[in-house]
């Protein structure tokens, strides 16, 4: 069913308000800016936020089913194989069968270790970068209310 021009017009007026109160439009926003913080800080070793983050969960949990860490990460596991694939190109990763076939395995190989302990210090001086522009109290506040965002679900 097609509105009537005036009852289409009166419902595209509350357009106006997503620009100061669409949350999915500041997080979005938000999160671009700081990857683009974070990549930038990782470019010197062809790394970007979120593989070191991808490594960082990978090494965390030592050998972990890439089920289980799409779930730890609120990931779609497509999204996350296709990234693992890239890593594991690179010689990051190493994803092997379980016993149940349909479920692999993902761990960090000797040359994942290698670059993750090599992206720490650059992922460092972009953590701090950001923490600067917000200041201690705004950090943790903002970090609290990120880690809620999960109860949203």
């Amino acid at each position: 069913m097609i509105m009537s021009e005036p009852s289409l017009q009166s419902k595209l007026v509350e357009v106006s308000q997503i620009p100061a109160t669409c949350m999915g439009l500041h997080v979005r926003r938000a999160s671009r800016i700081i990857t683009q913080v974070y990549d930038a800080a990782l470019r010197p070793i062809d790394l970007v936020v979120s593989q070191f983050t991808l490594l960082s969960a990978i090494h965390l949990f030592e050998s972990v089913p890439i089920t289980r860490l799409a779930q730890e990460l609120f990931m779609d596991q497509t999204t996350l194989t296709r990234n693992l694939k890239l890593l594991e190109k690179r010689g990051f990763v190493a994803i092997e069968p379980g016993d149940d076939r349909r479920v692999k395995w993902v761990s960090l190989t000797a040359e994942g270790q290698h670059v993750l302990a090599e992206a720490l210090p650059l992922w460092e001086q972009a953590q701090a970068e950001v923490k600067r522009h917000f200041g201690q109290q705004d950090w943790q506040t903002l970090l609290s209310l990120l880690a809620a965002v999960k109860n949203v679900r």
